[in-house]
């Protein structure tokens, strides 16, 4: 096998991977690179489980241990690919890197989102529509799990409060795809006052964005980002120690973890639903879900006690 058959396998594999529905950005940029690795140190013919581990752990000024697991993870996949059409492939061991243990997301209690929501609303400069956006903006996210930036490229056609349910259109998303995001009467209502205000207050020539800035284009996450560490650190919501720092995503860890603890308290099938889950928060299959999913007490509880329901019933 020469390297150009195998960046030829290489180009079929991300296609197919895409076709498929997974974002392969990284691996676009990462596996040409150990293509070339291959082939510069002699490891065609065949190739070999060792010269997986040594690209995927060469020293990186910037990358540590949970890189190199993930760098291996990614040629793993790969592998397991080309040994369908060359046997003699070596792939790597699962597991043999270990991977780092994420830090706890921080999740909201109903008064820090109240809290949140009462801040935004007093934003300034007064009189415009930047506390209507912000605090608008924050009750979305906590109600929909939506992603920030799904959020802030919505646009007026894409917010269809007039449909049997309401709906978001949520255009080109993570893994390049789009779909419709029901919403509940309460947050359609919310979203018809805002489009309300947004029109009274004449925001309506300046940008399609249904979240428009002060200087009449859509939101920057990256502005957001900024303002809501700074109102983070000012009503004080300090994480416990080993949790990460309260940020915008931390909306769509909230919501995600609440939906699962309202299914088992309402004795629901959660298997069946959280493929339904997924879907609505735009991953390609429950696993994506699974990060965000965090075993709170309360979860833990209510998860107890479906299955001491379960339990009763069988004896």
């Amino acid at each position: 096998m020469t390297s150009s058959d195998l960046e030829r396998f290489l180009a079929g594999y991300i296609a197919v991977r895409e076709s498929l529905g997974y974002g392969m950005r990284a691996e676009k940029t990462l596996l040409p690179d150990f293509v070339r690795f291959l082939d510069e140190h002699g490891e065609l013919n065949p190739i070999p489980a060792r010269a997986a581990f040594d690209w995927a752990t060469q020293p990186a000024p910037h990358r540590g241990p949970g890189g190199a697991a993930a760098r291996l993870i990614m040629t793993r996949r790969f592998l397991l690919h080309l040994r369908a059409s060359y046997p003699d492939t070596e792939v790597p061991t699962h597991g043999l890197l270990g991977t780092t243990r994420r830090r706890i997301p921080y999740l909201f209690t109903e008064s820090d989102i109240n809290r949140l929501l009462e801040a935004a609303s007093q934003a300034g400069p007064r009189g415009s529509l930047r506390p209507h956006t912000l605090e608008m903006l924050l009750g979305l996210l906590a109600n929909t799990g939506l992603r920030v930036g799904e959020a802030a490229r919505l646009t007026i056609d894409d917010v269809q409060l007039e449909a049997l349910p309401p709906r978001l259109l949520i255009r080109q998303t993570k893994f390049d795809k789009s779909r419709w995001v029901p919403l509940h009467s309460s947050t359609a209502d919310k979203l018809a006052t805002y489009a309300k205000k947004r029109k009274e207050l004449a925001y309506d020539g300046l940008s399609d964005s249904f979240f428009v800035s002060e200087q009449g284009s859509a939101l920057g996450v990256s502005d957001l980002d900024h303002w809501f560490r700074k109102l983070v650190l000012r009503l004080r919501l300090w994480p416990e120690e080993g949790r990460r720092w309260p940020c915008l995503t931390s909306f769509r860890h909230t919501f995600a973890t609440r939906r699962l603890r309202t299914w088992y308290e309402d004795g629901a099938d959660v298997t069946t639903l959280l493929p339904h889950l997924s879907v609505y928060l735009g991953h390609v299959s429950p696993r994506e879900t699974y990060w965000y999913l965090t075993a709170t007490p309360e979860l833990l509880t209510a998860a107890a006690q479906l299955f001491g329901r379960f339990a009763g019933g069988k004896q």
